[in-house]
């Protein structure tokens, strides 16, 4: 059987083309297969490891983020409740001064009403022993004057006169303006001052009351006039304050220490020295003086010790040993 060439060449490929075949697909398997495994342990060794870390520091950013808002917001908190806080404590420390105040303020004003009291009775007493009138004849006595006003008939044609009853010899004389006027000058040049005290006008009050010291010093009132002087300096010291004129104020304040000091020193036995001791420290506490204003109040305690404001002496003196 005659075979041709391209019949050969045609049985020759068909003959090795299975071969080729079948190892040409081997080699792809394998190469399919490498291909494979490598991109398998890329995937677990390169690329998912980096997005795995990135997610991780992502996740860390977002964390610290976190945290920092949370540990801004503690710190807001802190500072806004430590802020609260001592705006409280200002505020209640200002309430409690308000009422020291105004229980000192309190005290005084006491103290002045019982002065004012005194002073009124005494005055009332005075006018009630100057104003005596003399007392009408009792009903039904006849007049011992006679109602006629014509002159008496002479000796020898008149009848002896009838006797005077014998109240009419114990009636006493009215006192004469002028020593009624006299008598109550003082107390009407004291009362004067206070009123303008009273009213606030401070200044006209200090003169009114040194113009009384320097005309009546040995009055009963004296002691009562000097202390009232410093009250005045005191007045005027508030006055200052509220007015931002902080150096006068301060100056106000030195000048009613010294008003204060004069009632003790030229006036020991009036009423008002226990007052003006405690008024006086008072004010020595707020010019920043503690130490001559605890001498002040120990003087005080030991002084007078029956007195309203040893009390308060007392729990002072308790305040600015705690210090």
């Amino acid at each position: 059987m005659l075979v041709t060439e391209p019949a050969r060449s045609l049985l020759g490929q068909s003959a090795v083309t299975p071969a080729l075949a079948a190892r040409r697909g081997t080699l792809l398997l394998a190469a399919v297969l490498l291909l494979s495994g490598c991109a398998s342990v890329a995937e677990v060794t390169g690329t998912a490891t980096q997005d795995e870390l990135m997610r991780v520091r992502s996740d860390l950013t977002r964390l610290q983020q976190s945290v920092q808002r949370l540990q801004g917001g503690v710190e807001g908190g802190v500072a806004a409740s430590t802020a609260r806080a001592r705006e409280q404590a200002q505020q209640t420390e200002q309430q409690m001064g308000a009422l020291s105040r105004r229980l000192e303020g309190l005290a005084t004003s006491v103290t002045t009403l019982g002065t004012r009291v005194d002073e009124l009775s005494s005055r009332l007493d005075n006018q009630a022993r100057q104003s005596r009138i003399v007392p009408s004849p009792a009903p039904g006595r006849p007049s011992p004057i006679p109602p006629s006003t014509s002159p008496a008939p002479a000796p020898s044609t008149s009848p002896a006169p009838a006797p005077s009853p014998p109240a009419a010899a114990s009636i006493p004389a009215l006192p004469s303006p002028r020593s009624t006027t006299s008598s109550t000058a003082p107390q009407d040049a004291y009362q004067a001052a206070y009123i303008d005290f009273s009213k606030g006008s401070y200044l006209i009050a200090i003169a009114g009351f040194r113009e009384f010291l320097r005309r009546y010093p040995d009055h009963p009132l004296a002691g009562s006039a000097q202390y009232w002087v410093g009250e005045a300096q005191l007045g005027l010291a508030r006055g200052h304050a509220n007015a931002g004129q902080a150096e006068k104020s301060t100056q106000a304040m030195e000048q009613a220490v010294q008003e204060f000091r004069k009632v003790v020193a030229n006036h020991p036995r009036s009423e008002k020295a226990p007052s003006a001791l405690y008024k006086e420290a008072l004010v020595l506490i707020e010019l920043k003086q503690p130490a001559v204003a605890q001498a002040r109040l120990q003087y005080l305690v030991d002084n007078f010790p029956q007195a309203a404001e040893t009390l308060l002496a007392r729990e002072k003196l308790a305040a600015l040993k705690e210090r």
